[in-house]
């Protein structure tokens, strides 16, 4: 008996199993998402000051291993037991174990969310490739709404590897043929581009940034050019949504930044992982199916 055969035999095992790996995943992208930025910004500034002529600043090693995991208020070093997805946050209370200083929530919330990705992936698709490939790009799209909630950014360091294995995959026909995922590529990146134009000749602004036509080009690479219509519709509607909501209670101006990626990834994904039951359902209450 193969090993897929067992989770195949076993699905509570499988989805508790899935459930753990994600929570496990979620500490690394609490990692990811705070270290990345600051790592991009220093790479920036010292090609900056190399073109510049200028000295280089000097900073203490960082990346995504070094220096290991502490306050960033006492600089007291996490160690193993407090460091447990979500049961360490509990157990400490929300506070670092010497300084008391308190922790954010986030941290649990990025944990737990990750959590449930991994799990509605591992309840959608059972024990297959598919599945781990769903798993990896819900991981990928979740860092990379963090990311640009907090910076307005979508690394290309994410965004380009992602889309570039959307195309692998599916040379392989794992979620659709090839030439549909490299169309959907195309028309992904062509469709925001063209709005961005658009807006740009009538206002004179710009309505977003380039990460957004590489994000949707992303999607389109995975699940072809049948996702975008819906990826663009979901996100569109959830932006929108939201947008009011902080002009209503934040007393947000009409030209108050709000990242778009976010809503992109998560229509994205949702159209990924139900896009023909949304498509059936819709066609059925407009009577066309």
């Amino acid at each position: 008996m193969n090993l897929w055969t067992l989770l195949a035999d076993q699905p509570l095992f499988f989805l508790s199993m899935a459930a753990v790996f994600g929570l496990l995943v979620g500490s690394f992208l609490n990692v990811l998402v705070h270290r990345l930025p600051i790592m991009l910004e220093r790479q920036w500034r010292r090609e900056a000051q190399e073109a510049l002529g200028l000295p280089s600043e000097a900073h203490a090693p960082l990346n995504l291993c070094l220096p290991a995991s502490h306050c960033p208020h006492c600089g007291h070093r996490i160690r193993a037991w407090e460091n447990v997805p979500v049961l360490s946050y509990l157990a400490l209370r929300g506070r670092c174990s010497a300084c008391k200083v308190k922790i954010s929530v986030r941290y649990p919330l990025v944990e737990l969310g990750c959590a449930a990705l991994t799990l509605l992936a591992a309840w959608q698709g059972g024990p297959t490739l598919q599945t781990l490939a769903m798993m990896l790009l819900g991981w990928c799209l979740l860092a990379l709404s963090l990311i640009d909630i907090e910076h307005q950014l979508l690394p290309d360091t994410l965004v380009l590897p992602m889309l570039w294995l959307g195309l692998i995959v599916n040379a392989f026909g794992l979620f659709v043929p090839l030439d549909e995922a490299l169309w959907g590529a195309v028309f992904g990146y062509i469709s925001l581009w063209s709005v961005f134009w658009l807006f740009k000749l009538v206002t004179g602004k710009d309505g977003m940034g380039y990460g957004d036509f590489k994000l949707m080009a992303l999607i389109g690479a995975w699940g072809g050019w049948q996702v975008l219509p819906l990826t663009l519709m979901l996100s569109s509607l959830v932006g929108a949504l939201v947008g009011l909501c902080l002009l209503r209670w934040r007393n947000a101006s009409m030209g108050t930044a709000i990242p778009f990626g976010p809503y992109l990834a998560i229509a994205g994904w949702i159209a990924l992982l139900w896009g023909d039951e949304i498509s059936t359902f819709y066609l059925q209450l407009i009577g066309l199916s």
